[in-house]
């Protein structure tokens, strides 16, 4: 167990290190329609924050424009109503400023306004913004435990989404003591593969749910071809596993760099469920595709308890965990039953990068900046721990969104990893882990 913790130890180093070096400049982006879906250019729009004009845009002729960002954090978004074309409106009375439009680092979010033809509708501004985590916008009028409901809502899809691409790195953990570093981009290329699929001018263009079902296989065939053409071969020489720590390290600047050259680096949005018209249940608001993505995040999770509780292949999987030499003294193939989890991982990594992808946008390290919060989940839930990786992974998402209700949002992921320290400073195995002897 020491040295497990030792290795992953050595991991989290390692993902903190470079992570600087990756990151993107934080913009606001948008295209501006009229309601008959023209392009509406020449209108400007202003991003302050704390009363001071950080920088503003004027729509293009194809109604895009972009606000470059000095950094993270809650800005306000104000589209000049002066420069409307004549006849065209914000849809709702005060819908011409959206506030505290959550950017995390490293991101580019995309800012939403909706127009209409004539008198604005009174009532305040939906305040959409296609993709990202910090939902709607709120303003210091907002009841507190109000602001705290919607931000635990945001918390359970936020942990749903780590907890759906986490399991299969805690697996493959579990059976082969393999820290795979490029774990974050068996997610990125599921979104990307996706978004090529679905949105690119040069893919077939299919509807999201049916590109979805291709990308799952792709992600558990790469899964697959990456066990049989790379781990297995290593493993049968003898490799160790830091050496085999490095390979993984080595493998994820190779795919995210080829993600990079192919995908390129502004971030994009599915051409599918990106403009919808929230749901209100009280105090919380949610999009309709972030219900139906936590909804479908647990229901395979739920799916992948069973299988690993009632299914022979499953109880195979923990019997490989709990004690490789033993199940394979004890007749099963444990060769098949790890090429069997990385299927798994894989599928589940590429579903979790599209649900990720949709929740936020496409980006090429949108995997490695998912990473850190992965491996907290699989630390904090128990080490190869299916089922701690599930409520360790839905403790990092809560405490992540919901400490923005008092602290900024760039500090949202440095929470979650002190809830970390202190859960392990109580309980050292994790929260579903098992005490084992050492020597």
């Amino acid at each position: 167990m020491n040295g497990r913790v030792a290795a992953l130890a050595l991991a989290l180093g390692v993902l903190l290190a470079p992570a600087a070096a990756y990151a993107q400049g934080e913009s606001v982006h948008g295209t501006l329609r009229a309601p008959d879906g023209k392009a509406v250019a020449g209108v400007t729009i202003t991003a302050t924050r704390n009363g001071a004009e950080i920088g503003k845009d004027a729509t293009a002729s194809d109604g895009q424009w972009e606000i470059p960002l000095p950094r993270a954090g809650r800005y306000t978004i104000t589209l000049d109503i002066a420069t409307l074309p004549t006849g065209l409106n914000p849809a709702r009375e005060g819908g011409q400023t959206l506030r505290n439009v959550p950017v995390p680092e490293g991101e580019s979010r995309t800012v939403i306004f909706q127009l209409t033809m004539g008198t604005p509708a009174p009532g305040p501004s939906p305040g959409q913004s296609g993709g990202g985590d910090g939902g709607p916008p709120q303003n210091a009028a907002t009841p507190w435990l109000d602001r705290f409901a919607q931000l635990l809502v945001e918390g359970i899809k936020f942990g749903s989404i780590i907890a759906i691409t986490a399991v299969g790195l805690s697996l493959i953990f579990g059976t082969t003591g393999l820290i795979n570093f490029a774990h974050g981009e068996l997610v990125t290329l599921g979104a990307t593969v996706a978004f090529i699929l679905n949105a690119s001018v040069l893919g077939p263009q299919l509807q999201l749910i049916p590109a979805v079902l291709v990308t799952v296989a792709f992600g558990a065939a790469f899964g697959g071809v990456l066990e049989l053409g790379l781990w297995q071969p290593l493993r049968r020489r003898g490799i160790g596993r830091i050496q085999l720590f490095i390979v993984s390290i080595g493998l994820s600047l190779l795919i995210r760099h080829v993600i990079l050259v192919l995908f390129g680096t502004r971030p994009q949005p599915y051409a599918d469920y990106t403009i919808q018209q929230e749901w209100h249940w009280g105090p919380v608001s949610i999009a309709p595709r972030d219900l139906v993505i936590t909804v479908l995040s647990l229901l395979v999770l739920a799916g992948v308890a069973l299988m690993l509780q009632r299914t022979r292949t499953g109880k195979a999987i923990r019997a490989v965990s709990d004690n490789r030499d033993l199940a394979e003294s004890s007749g099963i193939d444990v060769s098949r039953v790890i090429l069997s989890v990385w299927l798994l991982a894989g599928g589940l990594a590429a579903l979790g990068g599209v649900f990720f992808g949709l929740a936020q946008l496409v980006s090429w390290d949108m995997g490695f900046r998912l990473l850190l919060l992965m491996f907290a989940a699989v630390i904090l839930g128990g080490l190869g721990t299916a089922y701690g990786v599930i409520a360790g992974s839905l403790v990092v998402g809560i405490v992540a969104q919901v400490s923005t209700l008092w602290f900024p949002v760039e500090l949202q992921n440095a929470w979650a990893l002190l809830v970390l320290i202190l859960v392990l400073l109580v309980r050292p195995q994790g929260i579903f882990g098992q005490r084992e002897r050492v020597g």
